[in-house]
């Protein structure tokens, strides 16, 4: 047997350690992003309230979340550019301050008009944790982790969900609307500090070579490249398609469904939310676990999750009697909890595809798609429930559309993705062997 140690198997010399230190680090990062996924996903179990509060119909109430999420979209490229040239520290940082800025000023708002803007606001910061918290685990965690520390950063995301439908929920109907988004607002001030006092971008002796300024033919170099690749742009339509039919249900239309056309009190429909989530979370762990050992498993796994979710969606809107059964509901939520983990496989399509100072780019173009997606639905069935009388089956339906488009994408880039990144791992692997030698690659007897 060879004398070399089993790391030197797995990672090249220049991949980050990992341990401890870099959990506490990754920590930090991925609390920014717990905070800001309770501040998107608040309105979720706040829209009944908000159109009283600010006397609107379904149409008007939608815009608030699709503005945000157009916001969000419209970031992701800036975002990325900005992580890859300054680092995750600063971009986090500006984003705890955005969101935490529009959180407050959604609280105090009293009108329809100062609402938009603070949830504007909100978005943006919101757009600059997720990209930023990836590119922290890249630079932390060895490469054969990424599907996994991506898989829990999305987990944790999905954590801030659970606090929004379980207590901002229950304080919202008891502390009232302005108190409620208002003490939330203090989560933002408390990460703010944690971040500027102990998060580092990276580990003291894996520091990246410094880019220099190249202005904005730089940017459209980045930009690009990153879309040259087929493996980002599967990553983009993976993401569109897996995404946004649990993102809808949970950032707006899930609790106006359940309980004006379910039938279901408020109560019993926040359960519900919540077991989306609680299926988000566990589904999350054993895609991780999947991909990171089986990568020939990520197009199954977003394909498989997709049918399943339309299955649940046609037999639930084309259910014969007035209202679906709880039995049915119950599937249906629980399947919706798979598609946040099924978006978070388009990362690992596009993170193999790109050096890595493009991951910032690649991974906010990628990010685009799901967001992309919930905002066109989201105005879909705005615009559908008022012209229908709140029809919600046809309103709903509008989701088979988008999830037939993305599927036609994913299979027409899949093959070509998947080769170019097999070319890729041969040439790595003989260039490493020059190299490094084979001894050093390899645990194998001689």
């Amino acid at each position: 047997m060879s004398s070399v140690s089993s790391a030197s198997s797995d990672s090249l010399p220049s991949d980050p350690p990992g341990g401890r230190r870099a959990v506490a680090v990754w920590g930090i990062g991925v609390s920014v992003y717990f905070v800001a996924v309770i501040y998107r996903t608040s309105l979720g179990v706040a829209g009944l309230d908000a159109a009283d509060r600010f006397h609107v119909n379904a149409s008007a109430l939608s815009t608030f979340s699709i503005l945000q999420l157009l916001v969000y979209a419209g970031m992701q490229i800036p975002v990325g550019l900005l992580v890859d040239r300054l680092g995750t520290k600063k971009v986090l940082a500006l984003g705890v301050v955005l969101f935490t800025a529009g959180q407050l000023g959604f609280a105090f708002s009293a009108s329809y008009g100062t609402a938009l803007a603070s949830r504007a606001l909100l978005g943006c910061g919101d757009a600059m944790t997720f990209i930023s918290v990836l590119r922290l685990g890249t630079r932390w965690f060895p490469a054969r982790r990424g599907p996994l520390v991506a898989q829990l950063a999305g987990l944790v995301g999905m954590a801030g969900n659970l606090v929004s439908t379980l207590v901002l929920a229950r304080l919202l109907h008891g502390l009232g609307w302005t108190a409620t988004f208002a003490g939330s607002a203090l989560a933002g001030v408390v990460v703010l500090v944690l971040l500027l006092l102990f998060l580092k971008d990276h580990p003291e002796d894996h520091e990246p070579e410094p880019l220099p300024h190249q202005g904005a033919a730089y940017v459209r170099r980045q930009i690009a490249a990153a879309w040259r690749e087929p493996g980002t742009r599967l990553g983009l339509w993976v993401h569109f398609t897996t995404q946004f039919p649990a993102m809808v249900f949970l950032l707006l239309w899930g609790l106006p469904f359940l309980v004006q056309a379910q039938g279901l009190s408020r109560a019993t429909a926040g359960e519900l939310l919540t077991l989306v989530v609680l299926s988000n979370m566990a589904v999350g762990l054993v895609y991780g676990q999947i991909v990171s050992r089986h990568h020939a498993a990520r197009l199954p796994l977003a394909l498989g999750t997709v049918a399943a979710t339309a299955g649940m969606w046609a037999a639930t809107l084309a259910y014969p009697g007035a209202r679906a059964p709880m039995w049915l509901l119950v599937v249906l939520c629980t399947v919706l909890g798979a598609c946040g983990p099924a978006s978070m496989i388009g990362f690992d399509f596009a993170r193999p595809a790109n050096p890595p100072e493009r991951q910032g780019t690649a991974s906010g173009i990628t990010n685009m798609g799901g967001f992309i997606a919930s905002m066109t639905t989201l105005f879909a069935i705005g615009v559908l429930l008022d012209a229908t009388g709140d029809d919600y089956t046809v309103a709903f339906s509008t989701v088979f559309v988008l999830q037939a488009l993305g599927v036609g994408q994913i299979l027409r880039l899949g093959k070509r993705a998947v080769r170019r990144e097999r070319e890729r791992l041969v040439t790595g692997r003989v260039e490493a062997e020059r190299v490094f030698g084979k001894q050093s690659l390899s645990s194998e007897p001689r």
